[in-house]
Order: C-alpha cells, then sequence, then structure tokens
C-alpha cells in the first residue's frame, strides 16, 4: 500500500488536521480480502491493527477531517464536517500499472473539530453494519464506497446505553459530497473562487478527460447528475433503501456513501420506511428517485456562482430519463425481458414495460411477497408453461394471471429454458443483506463471537451462487425481524 495526499497538498482550507485516539484492545473483527487488494493489501497483520486503531502512525499519512455542509431532512445545516471519520491520505496499489486511488478513512476514529460536541465514535453495530452494506452492495455490482475492515475494542461509549467502539475502515474513490460545494458557495468562507478551485481538483482527480474551464464545468455536472440518476437505478432495482440520504450524504461520484438506517427489502413496499427519525417517509423506498433530483438541485443552487442556470437546468433535465434507462436496463435483466435493436429505440416499448414492471410490484405489494425470494424464483420459472411456480404464495390469482399471460406474451417463446433460467439466476441474487441477519451478527459479535459476521460477509460476496448449506440465509425473517427500522446511530 502506498500513500498519495492530493487532497491535504492541495486544498488547504476545505479540512482540518486531527489525529485519531487509540482504541484499547483494539483486535479485528472483519476484513475484506477484495477491498485490501485494492490498495495492495494483502492479509491483516498486527503492524496495521496498531495503526487503523490509532495506536501507531502510519509513516505517510496526513490525517485530516473534511469540513462541509448540507440538507438534513430538507433543512440547511450550515456547518457539518467529518464528525467522526478521519482521512490518511489516498492509497492505491502499486503493482497497478494504472491504479485507482482510494482515500482510506477511520470511521469512529475520535473527535474532530467537526464532531459537534460529540465524541467521534462509532460503536460496533454501526461499524459492522458499514463494512456488510458496502461489501454486500460491491457485490450487488452498486456503485459504492467500500469497506477494508472492523476493528473492535474493548472501550466503553454511551449511545442509548453502555455499548463498545469500533472503527470501520472505509475505502472511497473520494470523500467529495455534494455539501462540500453547499459549503463553500453558503458559509461565509466560502468564495467563488474556493468553488472554482473545488471544481478543478475534482476534475483533474476524478474527470481528467475534461478541461478545467466553463465548458468542463458544464459536463461535469451532467455528468454528476447522470451517475446519482444511475445510482438510484440500481438501488431501485436490487430493493435498497438508503435511509437518509442528505446532501452531506451524497458522493458526487455517483457512490453509495454513509450507511446508516439502510435496509434491503423483505416484503416489498414502496413506501417502505427503514429509519425510525424519518416518521413522514422522507427517504422512504420509494421517494429515493424524488429525493436524488431533489438533492441535485440543490447542489445547483450551489454552483450558481460558477455555472450559468439554463446550463444547470439543462442537465437537471436528463435526471428522469437516465434513472429510467438504468432501471428499464436492470429490470428488463430480472425478468428476462430481451432487448433487440428496434426496443431498445422505442420509446413505447419503454412504457410498456415500465408498466409491465409496474404491475409486477403491484402484485408483490398486494400480496406481501418477498423481493429477492420472488425475483430469485424466476431461475426456476418454465417461462413457456401456462402454470408458473411464482404463482405458489399469490392470494389475487386474476390479477397475476392476467399480468402473467402479458409477460408471456412480451417475453416471447423461449428455445434453450436451462440457459433462460441460468440467466435470471446471474442477475438476481438469492442472498442479500437482511437486516436480522445483521442483527444476529451483531450479538453475536457483541458477545465475543465474530463467526456469525465472518460467514455472513463472505456469503455475501457470492450472492448469485446457490452456497450449499446456506440456503437458511435466503429465508424470510422471523416475526421479530420483519420490518426492523433503524436509527441514524445504527
Amino acid at each position: 500500500m502506498q500513500l498519495k495526499q492530493d487532497f491535504f497538498e492541495q486544498l488547504e482550507g476545505f479540512y482540518s488536521q486531527v489525529y485519531p485516539l487509540p482504541i484499547s484492545q483494539p483486535h479485528w473483527l472483519a476484513w475484506s480480502d477484495d477491498a485490501a487488494a485494492l490498495i495492495g493489501l494483502t492479509k491483516p497483520t498486527d503492524e496495521l491493527l496498531m495503526q487503523m486503531s490509532g495506536n501507531q502512525q502510519i509513516p505517510g499519512a496526513s490525517y485530516y477531517a473534511q469540513v462541509y455542509s448540507g440538507h438534513q431532512f430538507g433543512g440547511y445545516s450550515p456547518r457539518l464536517g467529518d464528525g467522526r471519520s478521519i482521512i490518511l491520505g489516498e492509497a492505491f496499489n502499486g503493482q497497478d500499472a494504472h491504479p485507482q486511488a482510494w482515500d482510506i478513512a477511520l470511521k469512529g476514529a475520535g473527535p474532530t473539530p467537526y464532531s459537534r460536541h460529540g465524541d467521534g465514535r462509532a460503536v460496533m453495530r454501526s461499524a459492522v453494519r458499514e463494512f456488510l452494506a458496502s461489501e454486500a452492495l460491491a457485490a450487488l455490482s452498486v456503485p459504492t464506497t467500500r469497506a477494508l475492515a472492523v476493528i473492535g475494542s474493548d472501550l466503553p461509549v454511551w449511545r442509548e446505553s453502555q455499548e463498545t467502539a469500533a472503527i470501520t475502515v472505509r475505502l472511497a474513490k473520494s470523500h467529495i459530497r455534494f455539501g462540500h460545494f453547499e459549503y463553500f458557495c453558503h458559509s461565509e468562507q466560502g468564495s467563488k473562487d474556493k468553488l472554482i478551485q473545488l471544481l478543478n481538483f475534482t476534475i483533474a482527480q476524478h474527470y481528467p478527460h475534461l478541461s478545467q474551464d466553463y465548458h468542463g464545468y458544464k459536463a461535469w455536472f451532467t455528468q454528476v447528475v447522470k451517475d446519482t440518476a444511475v445510482l438510484i437505478g440500481h438501488w431501485q432495482a436490487v430493493g435498497f433503501a438508503h435511509g437518509v440520504l442528505n446532501t452531506d450524504n451524497m458522493s458526487v461520484l455517483g457512490d453509495s456513501f454513509d450507511f446508516g438506517p439502510f435496509a434491503f427489502l423483505d416484503t416489498f413496499k414502496e413506501d417502505f420506511i427503514c429509519n425510525h427519525s424519518d416518521p413522514e417517509g422522507r427517504y422512504a423506498f420509494g421517494q429515493q428517485p424524488g429525493i436524488g433530483l431533489w438533492n441535485l438541485q440543490r447542489l445547483a443552487q450551489a454552483l450558481t456562482p460558477v455555472i450559468e442556470s439554463d446550463d444547470l437546468v439543462a442537465a437537471l433535465n436528463t435526471y428522469q430519463a437516465e434513472l429510467v434507462k438504468q432501471y428499464l436496463l436492470l429490470m428488463r435483466a430480472k425478468l428476462g425481458l430481451s432487448v433487440t435493436e428496434q426496443i431498445a429505440n422505442s420509446a413505447e416499448q419503454d412504457k410498456q414495460d415500465l408498466d409491465l414492471i409496474g404491475r409486477f410490484c403491484g402484485v408483490m405489494q398486494h400480496n406481501m411477497l418477498d423481493y429477492t425470494n420472488t425475483f430469485r424464483a424466476f431461475g426456476n420459472l418454465d417461462v413457456n408453461s401456462a402454470k408458473s411456480n411464482i404463482a405458489d404464495e399469490i392470494i389475487d390469482r386474476p390479477t397475476f394471471d392476467a399480468w402473467y399471460k402479458d409477460y408471456q406474451q412480451r417475453v416471447g417463446k423461449v428455445t434453450d429454458i436451462e440457459a433462460w433460467q441460468g440467466a435470471r439466476n446471474s442477475v438476481n441474487p438469492k442472498y442479500i443483506l437482511r437486516n436480522y441477519l445483521a442483527q444476529e451478527a451483531i450479538v453475536a459479535a457483541e458477545e465475543g463471537d465474530n463467526g456469525k459476521l465472518v460467514e455472513l460477509h463472505r456469503l455475501l460476496t457470492q450472492p448469485y451462487a446457490e452456497q450449499e448449506h446456506m440456503s437458511h440465509y435466503a429465508q424470510r425473517p422471523p416475526q421479530w425481524g420483519q420490518g426492523l427500522i433503524m436509527s441514524c446511530s445504527s
């Protein structure tokens, strides 16, 4: 692992230097080999443990917390920043010819100037959930930050009750958020020069094909709109609810970012709420597409000193089409709806397919079907047959039968049914990170046994494989685990 310090060296005034406070009795709770390979690491060592737990300094690390603001539940908070995260620098795999740099951040490493009277610590449950969510989404090919490891300790911290502190070692291609631009637009310390400085840095680091001028700024914002639409299209297709889509939790690179009260859908509910701090459902599952656009509009407002309003609006107007395009791409694959060149360029066919998909979602909701398991069942469906295995759990058969007839007509005659079924299993996961599974792993880890956590993580790295003797992980939640709602500290 090698470290660069581009953000630290080029953006003075955009952060505060701060060093982590060590945690006592650090130990590895979880480790991702896949994430480690991204930055040239192979295994967890004792020396790395001491460094990542704040007990030893890392050669070449700069240690800083970024400042930003953001809209939280619709209201503007003028100064937020990394309240419990300390960035070490940008790491990369020195063996790669053209390596991707990844910020390394210690999440839960102690207070920073932006902790707002907090202790800057993360509790074990939140650290474990972030680790599992990051790696589960990555295995599902959803754009996301990554998690290298979780480090446990015996350090007591207080939330609703006494818990133990932990650190998530997070990897991100960038920690630059919508809120960075909001801060340097709206704060008294902000200025057009600061916005341009941040824009130029972002483009140089992550969009080197774009120019650092007005033309490049317009193209950059259009790309941010597209990447955000693509991300949310992925979430809606896989059944993922983020839970707290504030603008300070939105990456300009379109990666899933900052995991708190998230949830993957169990029983399909369009208005599913996973955050108990969101009783009105601002961030409900079905609201995410609209919130994505709302957040982009806040970013556009922050860019008005640099980009003309007409150009910002023109970029925003591409959001809906990009979102629909991505969602259709994924949902057609899940349902086995073939796409010929003629279909790919047909607005009418898009409309018909969206209607077909929407009707099926309505069937799932009305019949209280499990989202993941229902789509997985297409891997055993003989779509040429009038009898459907998917109908086994259907109560409202007339509605389903009418949909299924239209679905069969859209799919057409399948000549190689085994290949068709295999294609469905390659895009419809058998295993997802259900909240009750995460909770079971957390409880066991809190009792000193991280075996469930390690096994669950290993399972989620291969979500499409059958994985012998693991089918119990694919079952619907028990009564206690249905519709679990988490807090922002989760």
